[in-house]
Order: structure tokens, then sequence, then C-alpha cells
């Protein structure tokens, strides 16, 4: 009875201590700056690379077209993106940090493609889950 209630105990200690690890995913860029997000977010938008999406985007992420108005929220951002996956747009593409203080950062990258240029003003926030980019706005002048 003694050896069958410390087995028991023992499957129930491991049970618990796995489920402990498994409740969140490491996130492999909570360390890194504002400049290294916008990057990753260019890295997606403009090269295909989409892996790194889940970590970028804050819950509340708003896509805003200004151009036709269009909106989209964070999940259909993610599936526009995820479906453009591999595909490398004929751009060279620049940011610049406009302002960067305390929590909040607000840049401008811009995509110069040979027949237009398109600039997206990418705002972000820092969190305890590191900087997360909460909104973008796409122009094309």
């Amino acid at each position: 009875m003694k050896k069958t209630l410390t087995t028991i105990i023992a499957a129930f200690i491991l049970i618990t201590s796995f489920s402990a690890f498994a409740v969140g995913s490491v996130n492999p860029i909570k360390k890194f700056d504002a400049a290294s997000i916008i990057g990753i977010y260019l890295e997606s938008a403009a090269m295909g690379n989409p892996h790194l999406n889940k970590y970028i985007f804050a819950d509340d992420f708003e896509y805003r077209n200004s151009a036709n108005n269009d909106s989209f929220s964070k999940k259909e951002y993610m599936r526009f993106l995820k479906q453009s996956a591999g595909a490398k747009f004929d751009c060279q593409t620049v940011y610049e940090i406009l302002d960067q203080s305390g929590q909040a950062c607000v840049a401008k990258a811009t995509m110069t493609f040979p027949d237009f240029v398109r600039v997206d003003y990418v705002t972000l926030n820092h969190s305890q889950d590191g900087w997360k980019v909460s909104k973008i706005v796409t122009t094309y002048p």
C-alpha cells in the first residue's frame, strides 16, 4: 500500500511539473529592441517570412490602409501575411524611428517599388512581453 501511494504521488508531481512548463511558449524576441521588431515586420511584409509574426503583433493590433480606408485585425492581417509567405516583393526597404520615448515608439517604414512607394507608419508599445507592433497605417504618397 505504501509503495502504491508513493507511486501515485510521484506520478502526480510529474504530471503537474510537465503542465507547468507547457503553460506558454517561449518568446524568442522578448528582449529585442524596437528597431529589431520593425526589421522583423519588414522581413515578413516585403520578404515573405512570417515565422516570427505571432510574437511581434499585440493582441489589439490594427492595420489600416489609408488609400481605401480598409481596416484589419491581428488575425486577419496575420492570415494575409501567412498567405504571402515566400513572396518576395521587388522593392527596397528602409525604416527610421521617428520617436521613441518610454514604452512607445513610432517608426516610418518605406518600401520603394519600381512604380510606386508604400509608406507604413508603425506604432509599437513595450510590455512585459517586449516590444509589440500595435498599429500600422499604410499610405501611398
